[in-house]
C-alpha cells in the first residue's frame, strides 16, 4: 500500500508542481473605475489645480493612454460595455431602457471568465449594471463574486444613508467606505465587514485575485450630496477653496448663450436634468469643480493606500492595476452640462495600465494609440492566459504597453439614451485628426412637461420618468436598428481635432471640406455595422413594475 502511495505521489508531483507554478505566475488585477471623470482631471493629464500624486506615479510606472475613449457617454451602457467588451448597439442595455444583461451574456463577462479560471473575485463600490430578469433584484451579481460589498445605482457621498450593505463600515464618506472594503477584500486574514456578501472567511493565499473598485465620484450624485460635515476628512472641507479655479476656455453662462451648440429641435436643452443646472452660473460651476477635484484627490489617496497594501502583502510586483472612467462630463462648455453627447469632454477619458512585470526599459509611458473601454476586458483575460470569448468586440492592449504601434484606425461612439431629458440620438466616428458626428430626429415628449403633468395628476414622478413600458423599450430598440436600415441624419458635425481640439468650429457645411465629410460618412457606415455585429442582443426585460402596471399609470399623461 505504501509503495502504491509512493508511486502515485511520484506520478502526480510534476502535475502538482506545474499547477502551483502556473498559479504563481498568473498576475493579480485591480480595476479602478471612476464616474464622470473627464480626461483632464489629473495632474498627469495637464490639470494645473488638482493634486493626484499617486495616479501620476501610477501613470509614470505604467502606460497612460492619451487617446482613450468610452463607447457610450452614459453610466449604465458604458459600464456594461466594459464588463462584456461590447458596444451598446451589440449588448442592448441602455440607461433607463428597461433592459438588463441576460444571464447567458453575463457568463462571458470578464469577472465571470476570471472566476471560472480560478481567480478570487471581489467587487466593491457602485454597480450600475443590472443582470437577469429582475435586474438589480435578481441577486445574480452578488453570487457572481467571492466578495461583494456594493450598492446598486447611486451611492451618494454618504453611502450608509442609501444602502444597508454599507452600514457596518467604520468610515462614512464614499471613497473611504469603498476603500475600507477594498482593503478588507485584499486582506488574507478573516474578513472584517460582516455585511459583505462572501463565500469564504478570508481570501485564499494560493489564488490570484481580481478586485473591482467602482466609484460614484466625481459624479454629480456624489458631489451634490457633499455636506462638509465635521467628521469628513479635511480634503472634503477645505482643499482647493483658497485657490483660483479656472473655468473651461469655452465656458458660457446661461445668460450669455446666443446660439445653441446643437439645434434646439434636436437637443432639447431645457429638458436637461436639473442636477447639472450648476453650469448656468460661473460661481456654482467653480463650486462643483472644487468638489470634483476634492473627490479626485480622495480617490488618489486611496490608490496610494492600495499600493502600500500590495507591498505589505508582497504581491505588488505581480499585480496589474488598470484605472479609467466610465465617461466624461460637460462643465459649461458651449453652455452645456451633463453627458450623453459625443464631444471630447464626454467621450475622452483617462486610461492607465500598470504592469509591474514588464521591464522598465521596454515600457511605453505614453501611448497616443486609439483605444476604447471595451479593450480592457480582453487585455485582462490575455494577461491571465484565459481565452477571450468570441462575443468580445474589444482588442488586447498588451502590445501597446511595450510597442509604439496602433490597433485600430477609428473609434466609434454612440448615444442611444434619448427617451428622457432631451438628449439627442447620435453617433460619431473619429481618427486622431478628424471627428464626424451625426444626429437623428428627436420627437420625444418633453421631460419637463412630463414632470409637470405627473405632479398635477398626483403620480410618482420617478416612475413616470424611469418606469419603462414595452412600447418605450421597443422605441429604444428601433434607435439601435433604424440607422442601419437607412435612417437619414438631420444634422451633422465635422471637426478638425488636430487644429480644433475644443470642437468649436463645425466644418460640415463648409464647401472646402465636403470630400472629407463624405469620406467620414463612409467610415461611419462601416463602423456602425461593426459595432452592431450579428445576432440579437442578449437582454432581459427589466423594470420594477410590469409593463401593464406602467401603461396604466401613464395612461393619463399627455401624448
Amino acid at each position: 500500500m505504501k509503495r502504491l502511495i509512493y508511486i502515485l505521489s511520484i506520478f502526480f508531483l510534476p502535475l502538482t508542481s506545474l499547477l502551483a507554478q502556473e498559479k504563481d505566475d498568473r498576475p493579480n488585477f485591480i480595476f479602478i473605475l471612476t464616474d464622470d471623470q473627464p480626461y483632464g482631471y489629473m495632474g498627469v493629464t495637464g490639470n494645473p489645480v488638482v493634486q493626484t500624486p499617486n495616479l501620476d506615479k501610477l501613470a509614470d510606472e505604467g502606460t497612460l493612454f492619451t487617446n482613450s475613449h468610452i463607447t457610450s457617454p452614459i453610466c449604465m451602457p458604458s459600464r456594461v460595455s466594459i464588463l462584456l467588451s461590447q458596444y451598446e448597439r451589440k449588448h442592448g442595455v441602455n440607461f433607463n431602457a428597461g433592459t438588463a444583461v441576460a444571464e447567458e451574456a453575463w457568463q462571458n463577462s470578464y469577472p465571470m471568465q476570471l472566476r471560472k479560471a480560478g481567480y478570487f473575485t471581489a467587487y466593491v463600490g457602485k454597480n450600475h449594471s443590472p443582470v437577469g430578469k429582475n435586474g438589480y433584484k435578481s441577486g445574480i451579481l452578488e453570487k457572481s463574486f467571492d466578495y461583494w460589498y456594493a450598492g446598486h445605482r447611486h451611492l451618494g457621498f454618504y453611502p450608509k444613508e442609501r444602502h444597508k450593505i454599507f452600514s457596518d463600515a467604520e468610515e462614512d464618506t464614499q471613497i473611504e467606505v469603498v476603500g475600507e472594503a477594498a482593503l478588507d477584500a485584499l486582506d488574507n486574514n478573516e474578513f472584517k465587514l460582516e455585511k459583505a456578501i462572501k463565500f469564504l472567511d478570508k481570501r485564499p493565499n494560493d489564488q490570484p485575485f481580481l478586485l473591482n473598485i467602482c466609484f460614484n465620484l466625481p459624479h454629480g450624485a456624489g458631489t451634490e450630496s457633499m455636506q462638509m460635515r465635521e467628521s469628513d476628512s479635511e480634503i472634503y472641507k477645505s482643499l482647493y477653496r483658497d485657490q483660483e479655479i479656472p473655468l473651461a476656455e469655452n465656458y458660457i453662462a446661461k445668460k450669455d448663450i446666443q446660439n445653441s451648440k446643437i439645434p434646439l429641435d434636436i437637443h432639447h436643452v431645457e429638458d436637461r436634468q436639473t442636477i447639472y443646472d450648476y453650469v448656468n452660473e460661473p460661481e456654482s460651476t467653480k463650486e462643483r469643480l472644487i468638489r470634483q477635484y476634492q473627490a479626485m484627490t480622495g480617490i488618489d489617496q486611496l490608490v496610494g493606500k492600495l499600493r502600500d497594501k500590495l507591498k505589505e502583502m508582497k504581491v505588488d510586483k505581480n499585480t496589474i492595476i488598470v484605472f479609467t472612467s466610465d465617461h466624461g462630463l460637460l462643465m459649461g462648455q458651449f453652455g452645456l452640462g451633463g453627458k450623453a453627447l459625443l464631444y471630447e469632454y464626454c467621450t475622452h477619458v483617462p486610461m492607465i495600465i500598470m504592469d509591474p512585470r514588464l521591464p522598465k526599459r521596454k515600457r511605453i509611458k505614453r501611448s497616443d494609440a486609439l483605444v476604447q473601454s471595451i479593450d480592457i476586458a480582453p487585455t485582462l483575460l490575455a494577461k491571465a492566459g484565459v481565452s477571450v470569448p468570441a462575443s468580445f468586440q474589444g482588442k488586447d492592449l498588451s502590445q501597446l504597453l511595450t510597442e509604439e504601434t496602433e490597433i485600430r484606425k477609428y473609434v466609434f461612439t454612440e448615444n442611444l439614451w434619448s427617451t428622457q431629458f432631451g438628449n439627442p440620438r447620435c453617433e460619431a466616428v473619429q481618427d486622431k485628426e478628424w471627428k464626424y458626428i451625426r444626429y437623428y430626429k428627436n420627437e420625444n415628449f418633453s421631460a419637463s412637461k412630463r414632470i409637470k403633468y405627473t405632479k398635477d395628476l398626483g403620480l410618482n414622478v420617478n416612475r413616470a420618468l424611469y418606469g419603462m413600458t414595452d412600447k418605450e423599450i421597443s422605441i429604444y430598440r428601433s434607435y439601435a436598428e433604424e440607422p442601419l436600415a437607412g435612417e437619414k441624419a438631420v444634422y451633422e458635425e465635422l471637426y478638425h481635432l488636430d487644429k480644433d481640439p475644443s470642437e468649436s468650429t463645425n466644418l460640415a457645411n463648409s464647401s472646402e471640406y465636403q470630400l472629407k465629410l463624405e469620406e467620414m460618412r463612409k467610415v461611419w457606415a462601416k463602423q456602425i455595422r461593426l459595432a452592431r455585429d450579428k445576432g440579437q442582443p442578449l437582454v432581459e426585460r427589466f423594470t420594477n413594475e410590469s409593463s401593464a402596471e406602467m401603461e396604466k399609470k401613464q395612461a393619463n399623461l399627455p401624448k
